[in-house]
């Protein structure tokens, strides 16, 4: 069981790239290292974290591949998607506590109801349309941060340079249409353990 987790976490860092010199990073590819205000050694650190979760994930079930998201910023995870029962919920939780290196965990996991185009079709729009407003304020480095919408509900997860950006993040947000609540999870450059110099 050992020697499977490590060859599984072998081809998981061979599939995704390493953080360092390529333009993917811990946001997503083509987002630039030199974006990330986190220092080298603290990106490294929660990509390993990340992926050591990811990992233990598969192992528990397949299906999380696709259902589950899992981010770490600063040695804090973040969690989103869909699972089956409320049980998976705790379980997937108890795994992340359980990651080596873990500050805290935030776990926004919904339980799965009967798929509805018209509601996912709407969720993907508003995401859309909040990425396209951070691109395009000059005040927010929007590579800092990763959005995910479910029943009009925005999860926004990053790291803001200062109190002003993270309440210029979630103004933007606010303002889209058709959104119901906003639940932000953004730190700030100063909060984080270890910064780029």
């Amino acid at each position: 069981m050992k020697n499977k987790s490590i060859y599984l976490l072998l081809i998981l860092f061979i599939l995704s790239g390493c953080v360092g010199a390529s333009s993917k990073g811990v946001f997503g590819t083509g987002v630039s290292i030199a974006l990330d205000p986190r220092s080298l050694g603290t990106q490294i650190d929660d990509s390993i974290m990340d992926k050591n979760l990811d990992t233990r994930l598969l192992l528990i079930n397949k299906n999380y591949l696709l259902s589950v998201k899992t981010k770490v910023l600063d040695g804090r995870i973040f969690i989103t998607g869909k699972v089956e029962y409320p049980e998976e919920k705790l379980k997937i939780t108890k795994l992340a506590w359980e990651t080596e290196g873990v500050r805290s965990v935030k776990n926004d996991l919904k339980i799965k109801e009967k798929f509805n185009f018209k509601q996912s079709a709407k969720d993907l729009l508003i995401t859309s349309q909040l990425r396209t407003a951070l691109i395009f304020n000059k005040q927010i480095k929007s590579a800092n941060y990763n959005i995910d919408t479910y029943k009009k509900k925005i999860y926004i997860y990053g790291i803001a340079n200062s109190e002003d950006e993270r309440k210029e993040v979630i103004n933007e947000a606010k303002q889209i249409l058709d959104v119901e609540n906003v639940v932000a999870s953004i730190l700030l450059v100063k909060d984080l353990r270890i910064q780029k110099n």
